[in-house]
């Protein structure tokens, strides 16, 4: 019999980025906030089976929980620090990303690029 997949998207609450000096490469900034963003997590079907059709002599069937579909969002990171600590104000203190975050989990090969 066959186990059931499970897929879903969790709200996750922690965003973080860094910024780099593009000459030197060194870090200027850490900004991070608390912000509600989605994940995927859950479980696939996946198994490994003798096989004398194959080189390794196995059979492998590996699926993954990944993201099917993307929204755009644009977050505003309000906790900005300096290389060392020291909070940020101003302009340097916040930081504003876009990021893509899943709207559907489902399961794919592990393989497969999207």
């Amino acid at each position: 019999m066959k186990k059931r997949d499970t897929n879903k998207t969790f709200r996750t609450h922690s965003l973080s980025s860094e910024e780099y000096d593009t000459e030197d490469g060194r870090m200027l900034r850490r900004c991070e906030e608390l912000i509600p963003v989605n994940k995927c997590e859950g479980t696939c079907f996946s198994q490994v089976q003798p096989s004398v059709a194959t080189v390794s002599g196995f059979l492998k069937e590996c699926n993954c929980c990944r993201e099917s579909q993307l929204q755009e969002r644009s977050v505003v990171l309000s906790k900005c620090f300096d290389p060392d600590g020291i909070p940020l104000k101003g302009e340097d203190g916040r930081m504003q990303l876009d990021i893509k975050e899943p709207t559907d989990c489902k399961c794919f090969k592990c393989n497969e690029i999207l």
